[in-house]
């Protein structure tokens, strides 16, 4: 059975990162969007990770454009929307897809081992969140109007 260190992603620069560099650390694993009602979300998640990584948490970023082609830019254009905007200093990733045939892996992964409302297992928006913990596993999922600061009582829970 895989775990969640056993999938890779090609990195906002294009380097492929092993998940397996976050061993130890308690992720919360967004996609996200630049065009999204949620989009201002990014400010929570920086302040998340930015407050809680010393102690072993990191947000990690993929964006999508399956909802309402919510981020249409290529890489580069992302990368200086998530940085000028709202300063994201956690790790983003190349823009995937998050459901459908062509779904990452690790999203394929993720969303078996946290189903959604009634066991659907779809991401269905942006913004959707996934807790994972210090050994790996999915620990909660959460929907996308879910706000990260209301994540932090569950994200520390787990550090």
């Amino acid at each position: 059975m895989a775990e969640i260190y056993d999938f890779s992603a090609l990195d906002i620069a294009g380097r492929e990162v092993p998940l397996a560099e976050h061993r130890g650390k308690v992720l919360l694993i967004v996609n996200t969007a630049s065009k999204c009602g949620f989009t201002p979300q990014y400010e929570g998640l920086e302040a998340l990770h930015r407050e809680l990584s010393p102690r072993g948490f990191a947000v990690l970023g993929f964006p999508c454009n399956q909802f309402a082609n919510q981020e249409p830019g290529d890489a580069a254009e992302i990368a200086q929307f998530c940085s000028l905007t709202y300063d994201v200093t956690f790790p983003m990733f190349a823009k995937i897809d998050v459901k459908g045939p062509q779904a990452h892996p690790l999203y394929v992964w993720l969303t078996a081992q946290a189903p959604g409302l009634l066991g659907t297992r779809a991401v269905k928006w942006n913004f959707t969140k996934f807790l994972v913990d210090r050994q790996g596993k999915v620990a909660e999922r959460f929907a996308p109007a879910a706000k990260p600061e209301a994540l932090r009582r569950a994200v520390e829970a787990l550090l």
